[in-house]
């Protein structure tokens, strides 16, 4: 009998043909997928493609129904999954939902090396508070640390929760549509603070998942284009993002321009053979 293939280190993400599925329906799969310590990943794709269930999975949340899914070196199903989530930081709407709204910004960063929602009786010395303090000045978001969560603009909570994603200085930084809601003026102002984030050395292997790509980073390196839970394309970003890869995910002919380091695609005029059905 071979041997079983070891998990590999130097990978942060190594899945192996994962496929999720639920009630007969595959959400997602098969899909092989390495992320390395430094690489910025986008998976890309429209609603239904599968990106908040592949993300689901990086962040240790699910399971695979079949294939192997190795993360920070560890085999999701030989580990307990609550010991991988702190080296893990994750941004999404279903965090943000269970909020409370009078919690204050900076128990809302502080309390992250805690794993909790909502401070309590927890003890923080001053290395915590002096962290929370810099991941909120590196997202331009220091001024907000004494107000309530619940008076802040969409942008600002945006901000606030990949702040927070920051504090326990994970190894793998997940973002789920970190700039879905937001206005023009949020929406460039937090790619910007994206882009800086990705420029960083010293910044964890980053996935960033999103519907648009006017809302990528400059910095980011690679990218997963999905459609019905399979893979388009994926690798490097400059190979990957193409008017007929975009065509083929979206199912509709798309034009791609990129202007200074940004990404911006719209519909074609001729649809061709991805015209709407």
């Amino acid at each position: 009998m071979d041997p079983v293939p070891q998990p590999d280190p130097d990978l942060l993400i190594d899945f192996n043909d994962v496929t999720v599925r639920r009630s007969g329906h595959t959400l997602v799969g098969p899909v092989t997928w390495q992320v390395e310590l430094d690489e910025r990943w986008v998976v890309l794709g429209p609603n239904g493609a599968g990106k908040t269930s592949l993300l689901r999975m990086a962040a240790a949340e699910m399971y695979p129904t079949s294939g192997t899914a190795n993360l920070l070196g560890e085999t999701l199903g030989k580990v307990d999954m609550s010991e991988l989530r702190p080296r893990i930081g994750l941004s999404s709407a279903a965090v943000a939902s269970r909020i409370p709204r009078d919690e204050t910004v900076s128990d809302l960063v502080v309390s992250a090396g805690y794993a909790v929602l909502g401070r309590w009786r927890e003890r923080y010395d001053e290395m915590d508070t002096d962290r929370a303090v810099d991941v909120l000045e590196s997202l331009g978001a220091e001024h907000l640390s004494d107000r309530a969560y619940g008076t802040l603009s969409e942008g600002e909570r945006k901000r606030v929760l990949i702040a927070r994603a920051l504090m326990t200085d994970p190894e793998l930084l997940l973002l789920d549509e970190p700039a879905a809601g937001l206005d023009l003026g949020g929406r460039e102002e937090l790619v910007e603070r994206l882009g800086d984030l990705a420029s960083d050395p010293d910044a964890p292997a980053t996935v960033l998942v999103t519907h648009h790509v006017e809302e990528i980073p400059a910095g980011f390196t690679h990218a997963m284009l999905l459609n019905e839970g399979s893979v388009v394309s994926q690798g490097l970003l400059t190979d990957v993002l193409t008017s007929e890869n975009l065509s083929e995910a979206f199912r509709q002919s798309i034009t791609l321009d990129q202007i200074d380091g940004r990404y911006f695609a719209r519909r074609s005029a001729r649809f061709g053979r991805h015209r709407t059905r």
